[in-house]
C-alpha cells in the first residue's frame, strides 16, 4: 500500500453504552481510530425494495490494517457517516478495504 494514495482522513467510531445520572443506559459513538485512507469508489445506487425504490450512496475506502474494526462500527468522512457493510483484508495484515453505505440524517 503506497502512502501517497492515502490522501484522505477518516475516523472509525464505535458504539458504546454508558449509564447517565438517572441510571438509564445511553448509547453514544466514540472515537476508535483516526486513519489515513484512499477513497476508491463512491456511487449512488438505486435498489428496488419491498417498500419501493431507494437510493444508497456506496463508498469504498482502503486503509492500513487495524484489527479491531467491525461491521458494528461506522466511518466519518467529509461530514458524512457511513455504516460498514463489509471488511475485506488486503494481503496478510497489510491493509483493509472497507465497503460502506452512507447513513442519512446522522451527524
Amino acid at each position: 500500500m503506497r502512502a501517497g494514495k492515502l490522501a484522505h482522513v477518516i475516523t472509525v467510531q464505535g458504539l458504546t453504552t454508558t449509564i447517565n445520572d438517572m441510571g438509564t443506559p445511553t448509547q453514544t459513538w466514540t472515537l476508535k481510530a483516526t486513519l489515513r485512507a484512499e477513497k476508491v469508489e463512491q456511487s449512488t445506487k438505486e435498489y428496488i425494495r419491498g417498500y419501493g425504490a431507494s437510493d444508497e450512496t456506496v463508498a469504498v475506502f482502503r486503509t492500513r490494517f487495524l484489527g479491531d474494526i467491525t461491521t458494528a462500527d461506522r466511518i466519518r468522512f467529509a461530514d458524512q457517516s457511513y455504516g460498514i457493510k463489509e471488511i475485506a483484508p488486503i494481503g496478510r495484515r497489510k491493509g483493509l478495504e472497507l465497503r460502506c453505505v452512507a447513513i442519512s440524517g446522522v451527524e
